[in-house]
C-alpha cells in the first residue's frame, strides 16, 4: 500500500515530529511512505491515483483551487483520507467542500490546554476501536467540533464544564471525537486529538490512528 503524508502549516501542530513518529509505524503496517512539504503533490494526478492512503497534517494554511481539486478527486475516486487534530480539521478554513470531504472543522477549544480528558470508544465493534474501550488524555486540547451527521462516530469526549465559558461549552455535551465517513469512492478516518505528538505517547490514542489510516487505506466495505 503506497501513502502520501503531507506535512506543513503551523508549526505548534507539531507537524514534523508528529508524521516523524507517524511514518515508521506506518511501515511496520505495511505502508510505502513517501513525506511531501508541499501542497502541490495534491495536482500531480498519476501520484495521487496510485496511492491507497493520504495522511495530511497541515493547520491553518491555504490550499490553491487546483491543489484542492487534486485532493478530491483522489478521494472521490477510491484513495483513502486520514489525520488528526488541526492537520485535517483545521487546516483551509474557507475550503467548505474540504470541509465537506473531512466531515467535521474546529471550532474552539475550552480553555486551550486542559489538565485531563476521558476519550470514551462508542462502537467497540470497529475493527479500528475493538478492544479499545476509553483512555485519558492529559495537558492537551479538547476540541469543540461542528460534525456531519452522516459520519460513523467511534468515539465520543464529554465536556466537564469546568473549563472555558459554560454558556459555549455546557457541562454534559457530548462531542464527535473520532470518526469515519465516505466521500465518493474514498474513506476517510479522522481523529479529533493529536494537538502535538505527545498525545501519541498515550498508546489508545496512537493505535486508533494508526488502525484508521490501515482501514482508510484498505479498499473495502463502506463504514
Amino acid at each position: 500500500m503506497k501513502a502520501l503524508i503531507v506535512r506543513g502549516g503551523w508549526d505548534g501542530h507539531t507537524p514534523v515530529e508528529s508524521t516523524d513518529l507517524m511514518a515508521p509505524l506506518m511501515q511496520e503496517r505495511g505502508f510505502e511512505v513517501e513525506i511531501s512539504d508541499s501542497l502541490d503533490s495534491y495536482t500531480d494526478a498519476d501520484k495521487m491515483n496510485a496511492l491507497s492512503l493520504v495522511v495530511q497534517c497541515v493547520t491553518m494554511d491555504s490550499i490553491s483551487d487546483e491543489q484542492e481539486r487534486g485532493l478530491l478527486d483522489a478521494v472521490k475516486s477510491g484513495v483513502g483520507f486520514a489525520g488528526w487534530h488541526g492537520g485535517v480539521i483545521d487546516s483551509f478554513r474557507p475550503n467548505t467542500e474540504y470541509q465537506w470531504m473531512t466531515g467535521g472543522q474546529w471550532v474552539a477549544h475550552p480553555g486551550n490546554c486542559i489538565p485531563t480528558y476521558d476519550v470514551v470508544t462508542v462502537d467497540p465493534e470497529h475493527e479500528i476501536t475493538a478492544g479499545i474501550e476509553s483512555f485519558k488524555l492529559t495537558d492537551t486540547e479538547q476540541y469543540y467540533c461542528h460534525t456531519d451527521p452522516g459520519n460513523h462516530v467511534l468515539c465520543t469526549t464529554t465536556f466537564s464544564g469546568e473549563h472555558g465559558e459554560t454558556t459555549q461549552y455546557p457541562a454534559g455535551t457530548v462531542m464527535p471525537y473520532a470518526w469515519t465517513r465516505q466521500y465518493g469512492e474514498g474513506k476517510v478516518f479522522i481523529a479529533a486529538w493529536g494537538h502535538t505528538y505527545k498525545d501519541f505517547d498515550v498508546p489508545e490514542a496512537r493505535e486508533i490512528v494508526l488502525r484508521g489510516m490501515t482501514w482508510a487505506g484498505t479498499k473495502a466495505a463502506r463504514p
